[in-house]
């Protein structure tokens, strides 16, 4: 792919839209204490659970989804005009999750990405986010860690983009590159909670923060 002055604003855009970190912006609306002091402050849906206040909690989750998932939606929309195709679109929603990860708004103290991931995911192929998501909420029913279920979402993520190109989508390879990062990343930030699954110490689903 060659890069042009709209690719390059695009993608700029998207990482500052992914620099919203809603965990904190949805909690301080509503009066709760920042996600980033309590539980394993990490400012994600997850973390905000276990304030006990399940709206903001899924809040949260939308907007962090949401805010992966408009980047690539409006590229695929409304991006062929300016020569922004499906490369530009996977390259937009990866810097929408690293905006996540690392938010210039917030000291670049960012979550673990997995909402953002996720709305990435079915920006680039509706079909390929629910698989994705499929695959973490069974893991999720059965085993009642979300740390456990996004590191199978994000092991299959790859698998199912590949199996269903050329089928349900077509493939591209930075497309397969972008979501390939974002797997790697997840991965990586979620190695203390890996520490912890080995150490039988990990928070399941539900649990509330500790004083």
């Amino acid at each position: 792919m060659s890069f042009n002055l709209p690719s390059l604003i695009a993608i700029v855009a998207s990482y500052l839209i992914g620099s919203l970190s809603f965990a904190v912006i949805v909690s301080k609306a509503l009066g709760m204490a920042d996600p980033r002091s309590y539980g394993s402050k990490n400012p994600g849906a997850t973390n905000v659970l276990r304030s006990g206040n399940k709206g903001a909690a899924l809040a949260t989750l939308l907007l962090d989804a949401l805010k992966g998932w408009v980047p690539v939606f409006f590229i695929h929309r409304f991006g062929a005009q300016w020569g922004l195709g499906e490369d530009v679109a996977a390259l937009a929603g990866l810097a929408a999750f690293l905006g996540h990860l690392y938010p210039v708004f917030f000291g670049f103290q960012g979550g673990k990405g997995v909402a953002t991931a996720a709305g990435v995911l079915v920006g680039i192929a509706p079909w390929l986010g629910l698989a994705t998501g499929a695959t973490w909420l069974i893991v999720a029913v059965f085993f009642r860690y979300s740390s456990l279920s996004s590191l199978a979402a994000a092991f299959f993520a790859p698998a199912y983009y590949l199996i269903g190109g050329g089928i349900a989508w077509p493939l591209d390879r930075t497309v397969l590159v972008a979501i390939i990062v974002m797997s790697l990343l997840l991965i990586w930030r979620h190695r203390e909670n890996i520490r912890r699954l080995a150490a039988g110490t990990e928070s399941k689903l539900g649990s509330k923060k500790k004083a």
